[in-house]
């Protein structure tokens, strides 16, 4: 940074009194200051490594766009040679066919798929139905009846 900055993270009388007004206009903006002229001079360490980090990142995504604009993919995509333009036309073609038949074949299989689970669906219902629908026997029981015993203490009036 540059020292003889008028706002730099330091206690100099600019940003003391830029902290003091903004405390007075509105609280977080003295925060905001104070945490300016404590932890600024970070700053500049702190956008350095996220520009590292993000350029690994970025660099990645301007390769693969300079790639496929240099194969034709997103410019132009005559290179000058007629020879390797006509084969390249040929196999882009081919390919084309190819995922033409991959995209048939993969709406085949998921129409096959969709009617097994609905089989398997029908199945498990239908089987839920009988069972639902099973006569049950009736679930009550009679208990016999039991005679009086005999003995003492079974009956008070027997005792008398």
């Amino acid at each position: 940074m540059n020292a003889s900055a008028l706002i730099r993270p330091a206690w100099t009388p600019a940003t003391i009194a830029l902290m003091v007004i903004g405390f007075m206009v509105f609280w977080p903006l003295g925060f905001a200051m104070l945490a300016y002229i404590i932890w600024g001079d970070r700053l500049d360490g702190f956008k350095r490594d996220v520009n590292r980090a993000t350029d690994g990142i970025f660099a990645g995504c301007r390769r693969g766009a300079d790639k496929a604009q240099r194969w034709g993919h997103g410019g132009g995509g005559r290179t000058g040679n007629v020879a390797f333009d006509e084969w390249r036309e040929r196999e882009l073609e081919r390919l084309a066919e190819e995922r033409r038949k991959l995209d048939e074949a993969l709406t085949e299989f998921d129409d096959y798929a969709r009617e097994l689970r609905r089989a398997k669906d029908q199945e498990e219902f239908d089987r839920f139905m009988a069972h639902r629908n099973k006569p049950t026997a009736p679930t009550t029981t009679v208990k016999p009846e039991t005679p009086p015993r005999k003995g003492k203490g079974s009956n008070l009036l027997d005792d008398v």
